[in-house]
């Protein structure tokens, strides 16, 4: 649709502004040309004209991390290529239909996905690549047992990127450039311990200062920047210092770190549904007894460490870290903060904040003149009722970049 009004339904516009009933949103050529009182506006020329009346109507959601190429419950593929290849496909078309408009890949995903998906090729939000992640020797990237000495699992070139192991500063700064070469558009690091990782505690710090330096120099030099894997306190404190903007995770977070974070600007990533769904399943996933060790270091720690940050005035953006079919489940992350902040700053962190993390900020993430017609309309108030934002049967529509690709 070239000219779209959506007529008369309640607005919240994502800057955390109070919500605006009767309110009418005008979208040409897949920008946002008009907001205004419904009242005031009339069907103009050839534009098509949808009554929502009782309807919510939001900016498109974005998740700030997202694992697409991890199809399978415990992480790695292991169907047949075609099979995996269906299932990434089934799973960015699932994320439209939850209302996410744009996600960014934290990493394994091959960067031509971004590319199928962009020329609609594949139905899904648009997508902001990592390529793959960086990871140390034994650390959370380093998908090997201790036993195995070669890779379990290859990139294939155009299609699944996996991770790149590199120790010393020369070494990450090669494979910063290659995945820059090859369409990431910010660069996924791994800076401490992992969960799923088969050998590493989680609260080892990965990558030394100057190896992180060094991703950051080289993503600044292009004009993005660095998100990492961290946890504990000692690592964020070096990425801080290295210079990464975005901090995934951050479970076992403290007040002290956490003011660093905010007078540097520094975004937290919680991704707090991941910890919920190991919990209720990680023995059954075929985790080992050191993995799930790991879970419960960090699993209910992560809903303080969000109130921790809130507290620092640390900017929280939102993101799910979801694997397999639980992907299902990433609008729950929603639920889950709205608990812990409100259902407001939820919808926020995920809509404003995530595109200033991305920097979209002047494309995507709120509701203005000017701006990408990436909208989401609910059929229910999600600030009355925040499980609206996880039904999937209350959207009503989705519209990215000004077409209807998704009718409830």
């Amino acid at each position: 649709m070239g000219h779209l009004i959506l007529h008369n339904a309640t607005l919240i516009d994502g800057t955390g502004a109070d919500p605006r009933p009767g309110t009418a949103v005008e979208v040409k050529d897949g920008r946002i040309v008009d907001v205004g009182a419904a009242a005031k506006t009339s069907a103009r020329g050839d534009a098509k004209v949808i009554d929502l009346e009782g309807c919510f109507l939001l900016p498109g959601f974005t998740d700030a991390h997202v694992h697409l190429a991890l199809t399978e419950a415990n992480g790695a593929p292991t169907q047949p290529w075609a099979e995996w290849a269906a299932r990434v496909t089934s799973f960015l078309g699932q994320a439209l239909d939850q209302g996410f408009t744009t996600v960014r890949d934290a990493g394994a995903l091959d960067p031509a996905w971004a590319r199928v998906v962009e020329k609609g090729i594949v139905r899904g939000p648009r997508l902001l690549p990592g390529g793959a992640f960086i990871s140390q020797t034994g650390g959370h990237g380093d998908w090997r047992a201790s036993y195995q000495q070669a890779d379990p699992v290859q990139p294939i070139p155009g299609l699944f990127a996996g991770y790149v192991l590199a120790d010393g500063a020369d070494n990450v700064r090669r494979a910063v450039r290659e995945e820059l070469r090859r369409g990431a558009t910010q660069i996924k690091v791994m800076a401490s311990g992992g969960v799923a990782s088969p050998t590493d505690p989680i609260d080892a710090t990965q990558f030394t200062l100057d190896e992180l330096r060094a991703a950051v120099d080289e993503a600044t030099t292009r004009g993005t920047y660095v998100l990492a894997h961290a946890y504990h306190p000692k690592s964020i404190a070096q990425c801080l210092e290295a210079g990464v903007r975005s901090v995934e995770h951050g479970n076992l977070l403290d007040e002290e770190t956490a003011a660093m974070m905010a007078k540097a600007g520094a975004f937290l990533v919680p991704t707090l549904i991941t910890y919920d769904v190991l919990a209720e399943g990680g023995a059954g996933l075929g985790f080992s007894s050191y993995q799930l060790q790991k879970l419960n270091q960090v699993w209910k720690a992560g809903e303080e460490a969000v109130r921790i940050a809130k507290a620092a005035g640390v900017r929280i953006g939102s993101g799910s870290d979801l694997l397999g079919p639980a992907m299902a489940l990433k609008a729950r992350e929603l639920v889950i903060k709205a608990r812990i902040l409100s259902p407001m700053e939820a919808i926020v962190s995920a809509t404003k904040t995530n595109a200033e993390l991305f920097g979209m900020a002047d494309q995507i993430g709120t509701v203005e003149e000017g701006k990408l017609a990436d909208l989401t309309i609910f059929d229910r108030d999600p600030l009355a009722d925040p499980e609206t934002l996880a039904d999937a049967a209350r959207v009503r529509l989705v519209v990215k970049s000004g077409e209807v690709v998704v009718v409830g």
